[in-house]
């Protein structure tokens, strides 16, 4: 399946590099009933505001909640 993945699969998504378990993480929450297209620009200003997990967990919830909306979901 890795082989197949080096030759085939998607490359170029924007949790993918760098490679880190906060960005994986992320990404896998926000593509819960919700397309690749519409998550990449709602993921790229919400790591822009929230780049790590301690960042994430120091914010108050509005503030997180305002850069969820339109996601969906939100009780995820």
């Amino acid at each position: 399946m890795l082989h197949w993945f080096d030759g085939h699969g998607r490359h170029d998504l924007p949790w993918q590099h760098p490679r880190a378990p906060y960005r994986v993480w992320l990404s896998e929450i926000m593509l819960q009933q919700t397309q690749v297209a519409v998550v990449i620009p709602y993921f790229h200003k919400f790591v822009a505001r929230f780049p790590t997990l301690a960042d994430l967990a120091a914010a108050d919830n509005d503030t997180v909640m305002a850069h969820w909306a339109g996601l969906g979901y939100y009780a995820r």
